[in-house]
């Protein structure tokens, strides 16, 4: 199956064609570090701590407790919590240079930075009793992330620094974020602000090629292929791309569109140097499961978000006490809540976003940006002036 998937991306990559120019470069020391290595890199402070969650799975939290400027005189920081998307790990936050990651801007800017690791992705593959070879570890979706990682992680910070944080998440991170904010309200008084970035909650008007074509294919034919345990890990796009197809100039501009055409496109907003970079740390992994998710919330007619559905009436009934999955509702989500959101996203698509902005309760700013795609929020070349610094700027002025 990861044959499937490879060939998919690359079919797409292949007929979006050459546009960009050669690049002459060395490789990136980055593409073969881990996180914290990429942030002592930089001359950074890092600082790693293992969370379990109430489930039993064990996920790996990253913090940049201060800047690299001399300001690591011991004062209260603001404490900002960032959160990755799907098949992303915490890298994202620190793939660019630091005048251009959002994890380096905001220690830089003397907040106090947490990313965190999903459950699957390869920085939180461990489980207090079950391994990675089992099906029963891969059994979760979105909806675990949000009812048992981010308790788990937020509650940490909140214990270790002493202060509520301020949530910045990017495409999924944003999805978890509307879902635990939403039905967890003790949670919910741990956040001061929601930041969401290419916000995720409705996926009917999905146009990424790729996606919409696995998205045509019958759910049952999909269990089939996949499987019933990981989904586009790291052994599978990362040695095709990293290790084979971004060494050299020549293949640069096919790994380019390799890797953006599952969710856009705009190599003029891209430090096009750093493309290995990015292929190194892309399609980290997530479950099956959790992509059955999303392929079931796409076949939803109507603008609505199920729980998943576990295949039976009689399955749902022993998870939900119903036969049906339970919807989840914003309504009740009293977080202060920005969105930035981009018209050439083909994966948190204009109207899908349009209609979820009636449904939050307190709806703080919503910036829509025209030429940003669904990467753009946290590659994008100009991403600080047009998306951090706003971020900034709100956090110091909050009360």
């Amino acid at each position: 199956m990861c044959r499937l998937v490879v060939a998919v991306f690359m079919i797409q990559a292949l007929r979006a064609g050459c546009i960009l120019q050669d690049i002459d470069r060395p490789e990136n020391p980055e593409v073969e570090m881990n996180v914290s290595q990429i942030i002592l890199h930089w001359q950074y402070p890092v600082e790693e701590y293992e969370v379990e969650t109430e489930d039993s799975y064990i996920l790996t939290l990253v913090r940049i407790s201060h800047g690299r400027m001399g300001n690591d005189v011991p004062a209260q920081r603001p404490v900002v919590f960032l959160q990755h998307g799907l098949f992303a790990t915490s890298v994202v936050w620190v793939s660019n240079l630091p005048n251009n990651s959002l994890g380096f801007i905001l220690a830089d800017a003397g907040f106090d930075v947490w990313m965190g690791n999903s459950r699957g992705c390869t920085y939180s593959l461990k489980h207090a009793f079950l391994s990675t070879n089992s099906t029963e570890y891969w059994a979760f979706s979105f909806d675990e992330l949000a009812r048992y990682d981010l308790p788990a992680s937020i509650d940490y910070i909140v214990k270790k620094t002493g202060q509520k944080i301020y949530y910045v998440g990017h495409s999924q991170g944003t999805l978890i974020g509307f879902l635990a904010f939403s039905t967890l309200p003790k949670l919910a008084q741990e956040v001061k602000a929601f930041f969401a970035l290419a916000p995720v909650f409705y996926i009917r008007h999905i146009k990424s090629p790729p996606a919409l074509l696995l998205l045509q294919v019958p759910e049952s034919s999909l269990k089939l292929l996949l499987g019933d345990k990981d989904f586009l890990t790291k052994t599978a796009l990362k040695k095709v791309l990293a290790d084979k197809a971004c060494e050299n100039e020549v293949t640069d501009v096919f790994c380019a569109q390799t890797i953006f055409s599952l969710s856009g496109f705009d190599p003029e907003n891209l430090n096009m140097s750093r493309i290995d970079v990015y292929a190194a740390h892309n399609t980290e992994g997530t479950s099956v499961q959790n992509g059955l998710h999303f392929y079931q919330v796409y076949h939803e007619i109507q603008p609505i978000l199920r729980a998943y559905d576990w295949g039976s009436p009689e399955e749902n009934l022993a998870h939900y006490n119903q036969t049906i999955p339970p919807t989840y509702n914003l309504s009740t989500m009293k977080v202060p809540t920005a969105l930035w959101s981009g018209l050439r996203d083909s994966l948190a698509d204009p109207i899908d976003v349009s209609n979820l902005v009636p449904q939050i309760p307190k709806m703080i700013y919503h910036k829509i940006i025209p030429t940003y795609d669904h990467l753009s929020f946290v590659f994008g070349i100009n991403a600080p002036q047009t998306v951090y610094y706003e971020i900034i700027k709100m956090i110091k002025e909050s009360p």
